[in-house]
C-alpha cells in the first residue's frame, strides 16, 4: 500500500507551536503579575476611564465582557471591552492591559495611519482567510493553476494583514506604557512588571504573523509541486 506523506505539513506544525507557545506565555505572565496589586488601589476600568478622559475622548464606553483575557476596543461601536479578569482587578497586570486597550482608542481618535490601513485590510484579509484554502485544494485536485494561484493571493492579504498589526499592536504597548508612567499610576517595579505583560501579548502578534508567512510558503509549495507533475 503506497502512503502520501505531505512534507510541507511541518510548517503547519511549527506554526502551531509557535502560537501555543506563545499563547501560554502570555496567560502565564499575566497570572504571574495579577497577583500584584497597584500602590494607588485603582481598578482596571478606573484607570482606562482616567485615561480615555485625559486624552479628551469623551465618546466612548467602557463596558465588561466575558472571558479570559478577552478585551479589545471597537472603533466602529466606540466600546472598550474589558474582560472579567480584567474589569475590576487592581493588579498591574490587568491595569497594563487595560490601558493597552485605551491606547488603540487614541490612536483611533487621534486618525494613526496604520490603524487605519489595517482596517482597510480587514474585509480582504477576511475572505482570504475563508476562501484561499478551498480554491487552493479545488485548483490542487481539478489541476487548475489559476485557482492555486488566486487561493496564493488571497492568502496574501492574511499576511498583510498581521504585518499591519504589528506597529498598531506595539504603537499601542509605547503609549499605554508612557501615560502609565506619566500620570504616575504605575512606578517603578509596577511599571516593569506591567511592561513584561504588554512585551507577552505583543510576541502573540509576532506569532500570528509567522504563522501565517509558514501557511503562505506552504501554499506556494503545494502550488509548486503540483505544476511540476
Amino acid at each position: 500500500m503506497h502512503y502520501f506523506y505531505d512534507t510541507t505539513y511541518i510548517l503547519v506544525v511549527i506554526g502551531a507551536l509557535l502560537g501555543a507557545i506563545a499563547s501560554w506565555n502570555v496567560k502565564h505572565t499575566y497570572n504571574k503579575y495579577s497577583r500584584t496589586g497597584n500602590g494607588m488601589g485603582v481598578t482596571a476600568e478606573q484607570v482606562a476611564d482616567r485615561i480615555l478622559r485625559n486624552a479628551g475622548i469623551m465618546d466612548v464606553r467602557i463596558e465588561r465582557v466575558g472571558g479570559n483575557l478577552t478585551d479589545h476596543y471597537s472603533p466602529k461601536e466606540k466600546v472598550l471591552r474589558l474582560s472579567d479578569t480584567v474589569y475590576g482587578s487592581t493588579s498591574v497586570a490587568a491595569i497594563g492591559v487595560a490601558a493597552h486597550e485605551c491606547g488603540h482608542a487614541i490612536q483611533h481618535n487621534r486618525g494613526y495611519v496604520p490603524i487605519k490601513i489595517r482596517a482597510a485590510v480587514i474585509p480582504v484579509a477576511n475572505i482570504g482567510s475563508s476562501l484561499s484554502w478551498p480554491l487552493m485544494l479545488l485548483g490542487l485536485f481539478m489541476g487548475w493553476t489559476g485557482l492555486m494561484q488566486l487561493g496564493i493571493i488571497l492568502f496574501s492579504a492574511v499576511v498583510i494583514f498581521q504585518i499591519a498589526t504589528l506597529p498598531v499592536e506595539f504603537n499601542a504597548s509605547r503609549r499605554a506604557l508612557r501615560i502609565l508612567e506619566d500620570s504616575h499610576i504605575l512606578v517603578g517595579k509596577e511599571l516593569k512588571y506591567s511592561k513584561k505583560v504588554l512585551r507577552a501579548a505583543a510576541m502573540t502578534y509576532v506569532a500570528a504573523l509567522l504563522t501565517a508567512i509558514l501557511q503562505l510558503l506552504r501554499l506556494i509549495l503545494l502550488a509548486n509541486r503540483r505544476e511540476r507533475r
